[in-house]
């Protein structure tokens, strides 16, 4: 509780909203999030803790005002509210989640890592946190402990998407390309409306050099939902492989102004040239 106090003091800072009652702050912080005014909701949020900094519910108000920084990129400090809420809440499944995703989405994946499993040791069958922790894993080509976590998700569910998903990534990385696109070819037939199975797909098909099958993936991507940056470089790459250098180069520059990394950018558009 000291140190939910001490952040409040420390972080909060002077609220422009008038002296109002705790349960009236936190309400409207709802009417707020309803009306996507995060800025406001974020204000009430603080007022309400400033009003009355050692109310025990303070825990959720934090981890609702770290969920609320994060969605207005404020990174830095979601991860100070969400790690406040914790300090008194250490075995809170929700927050340690949260704050799991947090520290992936900043790339610090051995502090992720350490809150999966902090929080798989608590819940040893929670399938969202197996299955991210299996990417972490993938990306540090721990290939057995990846495997380890998706084959647990099957265990516990022999239909679950996240597990045969994570099969398939797995599979494409070890350069298993025929396996991997079984599974693949599995899952969108049986959810042929899942967009981010053609996106890992059509990753899987410029590996394997299907340049044209890559495309076609992409475009049904690009037609049915809003692209991401890494969509926009997969798509750079497959042009870059078919000879079109300069709507290669406008999908990397797009990917940049998305927010993907410039070094890596700046290196795609070297092969533009």
């Amino acid at each position: 509780m000291r140190i939910i106090m001490l952040w409040i003091c420390l972080f909060l800072g002077v609220t422009s909203i008038q002296a109002q009652g705790y349960e009236e702050l936190i309400s409207k912080s709802y009417d707020y999030l309803e009306k996507k005014d995060l800025p406001a909701a974020e204000e009430s949020l603080k007022a309400a803790m400033r009003l009355e900094p050692a109310n025990p519910n303070n825990f959720a108000l934090l981890t609702n005002l770290g969920t609320i920084q994060r969605r207005q990129g404020k990174l830095e400090e979601a991860m100070i509210s969400y790690s406040a809420a914790l300090s008194g809440h250490p075995q809170n499944q929700g927050i340690l989640e949260s704050r799991a995703s947090l520290y992936a989405e900043m790339g610090d994946t051995e502090m992720a890592l350490n809150d999966y499993s902090t929080l798989l040791a608590l819940a040893p069958t929670n399938e969202e946190a197996l299955y991210n922790r299996g990417l972490i894993y993938l990306q540090q080509k721990n290939y057995l402990s990846a495997e380890q976590d998706f084959e647990k998700i099957l265990e516990v569910n022999d239909k679950s998407v996240r597990g045969r998903v994570g099969y398939a990534i797995l599979e494409k990385m070890r350069g298993n390309f025929d396996e991997s696109e079984r599974i693949y070819n599995y899952l969108i037939s049986e959810l042929p409306k899942d967009w981010s199975l053609y996106e890992g797909r059509a990753d899987l098909y410029f590996m394997k050099g299907k340049n044209a099958r890559a495309m076609s993936d992409i475009n049904k991507v690009f037609a049915e939902t809003t692209p991401t940056a890494a969509l926009y470089v997969l798509r750079g790459k497959v042009k870059l492989a078919l000879y079109e250098k300069p709507s290669a180069a406008i999908d990397f520059k797009k990917a940049q102004e998305m927010g993907y990394d410039p070094e890596t950018i700046r290196e795609l558009i070297k092969l533009c040239k």
